[in-house]
This record gives structure tokens, sequence and C-alpha cells, in this order.
């Protein structure tokens, strides 16, 4: 009596959106005129008959819920007081009905918005006023989690692509790093499959140039923000060079602002308050000096004489933010850096990870207990005792930011 459809994703069109009409099913209607009985008659030779169409000419006026009906009709009586009336008596005389050519999509927001009604009972589909069919609520739902799979499947593969081209952008940094410091380790794990962190390092015949950055957010948007961040280092790098951290800070600075249009301070209500923090290092081989600028990151020394560590502080004021100054000036910090001393820098999702027994953060104190104690080993197995440790702590709790850290003994 009605066709059987399925709401598999083979079933639906491959090369255009699908419709109600891809959900239409056709089926048996009655006329107003025909009687309770008829009807009875109907729904009990054909139990496949979910609800039944009621018209007049071509065009539909209400629905027959077979399961309303058959439990009327079952009443003490009913069949005698209402087998020879009109079928009208039992059908929903409001039913949803959609045109044929509608999307998938404005029919699930018509549903919802009708009322569980459409989805138990069903909804007749029209072409230009004429009955096509019926349309059923557990095939609608099929359908939409079909295609939002679909999207889902579709989106993850592009992020998913995104992720090797932004470790693509990576990875000269990582050859260049790897063949200018035996000693020298480098973590970056993005929270998401693509990330909001990045770094950059490049070797020169003086010296060697790094930076880590954390801009805003983290997965896609994240994602966004650091390829207009590192294209923005790529130029100061090329118009100022590698040696003077703190106006390579300012140029990013001017960079990210004008990109995003936020020039024109808070008054002009621009859509886009978005940065990044940072610690860019420029490293002379004949001085040992370090030259460090910090926009809200700081840098850890541990000198081997010494039985403390060294704070160096960055400058309270992010990069490229609305609220940061076009003309901010950052300082470089210069360090003389004995043989043998360790550098450690790292963005804000290493030290804001909740975690451990009373669910709080990790907090800078434990990455300092953690790199005194393991000070005389190799960045490369400090590194892994830390991400161990940290890992730990997080234990169960979801990750909260992309995670970078840059450990090195220059």
């Amino acid at each position: 009596m009605t066709e059987e459809f399925s709401a598999s994703r083979s079933s639906l069109p491959r090369f255009r959106q699908p419709t109600v009409a891809d959900l239409c099913v056709q089926t048996v209607a009655v006329k107003s005129s025909v009687s309770n009985i008829d009807v009875w008659d109907l729904f009990t030779k054909h139990r496949e008959l979910v609800s039944l169409p009621v018209v007049e000419g071509n065009a539909p006026i209400g629905l027959i819920c077979r399961n309303i009906f058959m439990s009327q009709m079952s009443k003490l009586y009913h069949r005698e007081v209402f087998g020879k009336k009109s079928c009208i008596a039992f059908m929903d005389k409001e039913p949803l009905i959609v045109d044929a050519d509608m999307s998938i999509e404005a029919l699930a927001f018509r549903a919802v918005e009708f009322g569980e009604r459409a989805l138990a009972d069903g909804f007749l589909v029209t072409r230009d006023g004429v009955l096509c069919g019926v349309g059923f609520g557990l095939d609608l739902m099929n359908v939409v989690a079909n295609l939002q799979a679909e999207k889902n499947r579709q989106i993850m593969q592009s992020i998913d692509y995104a992720s090797v081209i932004q470790m693509a952008m990576l990875r000269t940094s990582n050859v260049a790093l790897a063949e200018s410091i035996e000693d020298a380790q480098l973590v970056w794990q993005p929270r998401d499959v693509v990330g909001g962190d990045f770094y950059h390092f490049s070797r020169h015949a003086d010296g060697w140039f790094a930076a880590i950055a954390d801009c805003t957010g983290h997965g896609v948007p994240g994602a966004f923000m650091t390829l207009i961040a590192s294209a923005e280092l790529a130029k100061a790098l090329h118009h100022s060079g590698p040696r003077d951290p703190a106006t390579l800070l300012s140029a990013v600075n001017c960079g990210i602002k004008e990109v995003l249009g936020q020039t024109g301070g808070q008054e002009h209500k621009v859509k886009s308050n978005d940065g990044m923090d940072a610690a860019f290092l420029w490293f002379d081989h004949a001085t040992r000096k370090l030259a460090f600028a910090g926009a809200r990151i700081a840098m850890l020394v541990l000198d081997p004489l010494k039985d403390n560590y060294e704070i160096i502080d960055g400058e309270r004021m992010g990069v490229g933010y609305v609220e940061s100054p076009l003309d901010f000036k950052w300082a470089n910090k210069i360090v003389d850096v004995a043989p043998g001393s360790l550098l450690f820098v790292t963005t804000d999702g290493l030290v804001d990870q909740i975690g451990g027994p009373k669910e709080i953060a990790f907090g800078k104190r434990r990455i300092r207990e953690c790199l005194m104690a393991q000070r005389s080993r190799t960045t490369k197995e400090i590194g892994t005792a830390l991400l161990d440790e940290f890992q730990a702590w997080q234990d169960r709790q979801q990750r909260r930011d992309d995670v970078t850290f840059f450990c090195v003994r220059p």
C-alpha cells in the first residue's frame, strides 16, 4: 500500500541538496465522504498504514492517525455510533502540509515548530496544492542525522588537511632547530586538530632567532590567527632582521592591527579584538648574550652555577589587540647566558590546565619545580618529564588550550 523509504545516505541524491520530495512516500488517500467503518477496514487490511490522508478533489484537508483512530473506534459502541459517519470525525484537521520542493533543513525547522504531531503522525507532501504522498518523522530524523554526519565528515576532512598545511608551515623551523642546536626541545600540542599556538626558529651566521606565540583562540579560529601572525612576523623579519626582538614585536603588533582593522580604538566598535601573547628571542653566538622581548610571556633561566632560577618577565601588553597601542614599544631584556644554562618559555596552555585532586590549574610553580628537579638532564628528557607530570595532572579533565613550550641549552 505504501512504498518503503530508505533513509540511508546512499538513497539520497548525490548531486543536489535533498528536498521533501526525497522523503515523500506514495500512499492511498480517502475522500472526506468515506465512512469511518471503511477507514477501519483499510487500517485492518493494510497494517503498514501509519497515517491516512483525507482529500477533497486532489487537495489534502486532513490526516487520520492510525493509532488515534483505532483507539477511538475500539471503544464501546463507537463503531456503532460513528461507523457510518464521515471519516473527518477523527482526522487531524490541521496537519503539517509542506511543498515537495522545500529543503530538508527548512522542513526540520517547520516540524520542530509544529510540534510532536509532525514527528509522530507524519506530514503531508504536496506539489502545486495536489497531494503527492506522506512523510514520516523517523525518516526525517534519519535523513537529518545523515546529512549532519556528512557535513561533519566534510568539515573534519577540511580541518585534517588544514592541519597538514599548518604543520608544513612549522617544518622549516623544526629543521632549522635540529640543525642549529644539539640540546633543544620544542613541544607543540594543539588542543584540537589545528591550533592557535605557533613557533618560528631560524639560524644565522652569528646566532639564532626563536619565537613562541599564543594567538587568540584555538581550533580553526586560532589557526587562522596563526596564519596572520606568522605572515606578519615573516614580513618584520625580512624588513628588520632577527637581532632586535622588541622591534619585531612592535612591527607584528602594527601588522595584526592593520590586517584586522583594529587601529581605530574601542570607539569604532570593531568586530575583531584578536592578537597574541608572544616571546621573541635572539641569541648571539660570539657574546653569548640573549635579547628577550615578551608580550605577556616570561622566560625562565636556570644558570648551572646558581641554585635558583631567574625569571625574565615580558611586558604586560598583548600584541595586536584593540587595547594595544599602535605605537607601543616593547623592551629588549639582555641576558648573559652562561654555558650549560637552561632557557624555558611556555604559552599559558601548560599553566592554566585544570586537574589534580582539587581540580585547579597546573600553575607556574609546578612547572618551575619540575624544571629544577630535572635541570641536569637533557632538554628532551626534561620535556618528557614535564609532559608526563602535566598529563598525570590533567588526568580525565579535558584539555583547555593548546600547549607549546621551548626548552633549550644554547
